[in-house]
C-alpha cells in the first residue's frame, strides 16, 4: 500500500517551516527522519497530509554544552546521540537507550525530536526525557516556549505541542558527580518494541523512575520513587506494581507487564547500587 499525501514542501529554514504549517489548514505534518510518519502514511493510518520536510534545518541538529544542561537539537539522529561524547559523558541514559531502539537502519534515520514528538508509549526516548527531567523547546509563529517534560506527554501519541508548533530542541540537565542513570527493558526479540521498560536516575540521593510500554504514555512512578528515596527496594517494587495499569494485547497481558516492571526495577536498582551505568 502506498502513502496518500496532499503535498510535499521542503523548508528552507525554521520560519519557512512554520509558515508552511500555518498555511496547511491543520493538515500539515512535520517530516524529520520519517521512521514513524512514513510507516503510518503507507498503512493509510493518516491520509491527505501535507508533508513539511524540516530535515535540512541545520540549527535543529547537534549537541551543545549549555553550562548546566545539554541542548540536543531535535533533528539529531539516534545513532549520533549514541556516539556523541557530550551525551555519553553527561546524559549516558540517552546513549544507552540507543542500543535498544529498533535496528541500525532506523537508528541512522530516526531523530530524537521525532521520537519524542511522536510520543509512542513503547518508545525509549520519551521515557528517558521524563526520567532526566528534560525541557522541550518548541517554536511557533508567535515565538518559542519551553515545556517541562512532565507537562509534555498527554496521552497515546498526544503531546502539548499546539497546532503549527515544531519541537526544535531538548534540554537535559548534565549528570551530577556520582549520578547514575540506567535503562532496563524486556522485548521478545532484539529490535522489537519493549513489552515493558523503565529508566532510573539517582541524582543527589533522590530517584526519578520513568516507565514505558506500561500505559498510554511514559509515566513517573512517584510512589515507587519515594520508596527508593527511603532505601526500601521491596516497598518500591510493591508501590510500582500498584501504581501502573498496563494494557493487555497480543504481545503480553497486563498482569505479565506488571510483573516485568517489578523485575526490571529490581535489576535497575542492582545496577545502580553496583555503581555501573
Amino acid at each position: 500500500m502506498k502513502a496518500a499525501v496532499g503535498g510535499y514542501a521542503r523548508a528552507r529554514d525554521l520560519r519557512h517551516a512554520l509558515e508552511l504549517l500555518s498555511s496547511a489548514d491543520g493538515m500539515g505534518r512535520v517530516l524529520a527522519g520519517g521512521q514513524s510518519l512514513v510507516a503510518a502514511l503507507n498503512m493509510r493510518l493518516t491520509t491527505g497530509d501535507i508533508l513539511v520536510d524540516i530535515s535540512a534545518l541545520a540549527d535543529c541538529r547537534g549537541v551543545a554544552d549549555d553550562g548546566g544542561t545539554l541542548r540536543i537539537g531535535a533533528l539529531t539522529r539516534h545513532a549520533e546521540i549514541g556516539r556523541d561524547p557530550l551525551v555519553r559523558a553527561h546524559a549516558p541514559l540517552l546513549a544507552e537507550a540507543v542500543g535498544h531502539i529498533a535496528h541500525a537502519a532506523i537508528r541512522n534515520r530516526g531523530t530524537i525530536g521525532g521520537a519524542i514528538a511522536h510520543a509512542d508509549p513503547a518508545a525509549e526516548f520519551p521515557a528517558c526525557a521524563l526520567a532526566l527531567g528534560a525541557v522541550m523547546r518548541v517554536e511557533g509563529l508567535d515565538g518559542p516556549r519551553d515545556i517541562p517534560v512532565e507537562a509534555f506527554f498527554r496521552d497515546t501519541f498526544e503531546t502539548a505541542l499546539a497546532e503549527g508548533e515544531i519541537l526544535t530542541a531538548i534540554s537535559v540537565p548534565k549528570a551530577a558527580p556520582g549520578e547514575v542513570q540506567v535503562i532496563q527493558e524486556v522485548a521478545r526479540r532484539s529490535g522489537d518494541y519493549a513489552l515493558a521498560g523503565l529508566c532510573l536516575v539517582r541524582r543527589a540521593g533522590r530517584h526519578r523512575l520513568a516507565l514505558f510500554s506500561t500505559g498510554p504514555k511514559p509515566m513517573l512512578a512517584t510512589a515507587a520513587m519515594a520508596a527508593l528515596d527511603g532505601g526500601d527496594t521491596e516497598a518500591a517494587i510493591s508501590a510500582l506494581k500498584a501504581e501502573i495499569d498496563p494494557p493487555s494485547d497480543t504481545q503480553a497481558s497486563g498482569a505479565y507487564r506488571r510483573h516485568l516492571a517489578g523485575v526490571l526495577l529490581r535489576r535497575a536498582v542492582a545496577r545502580i547500587e553496583g555503581g555501573t551505568r
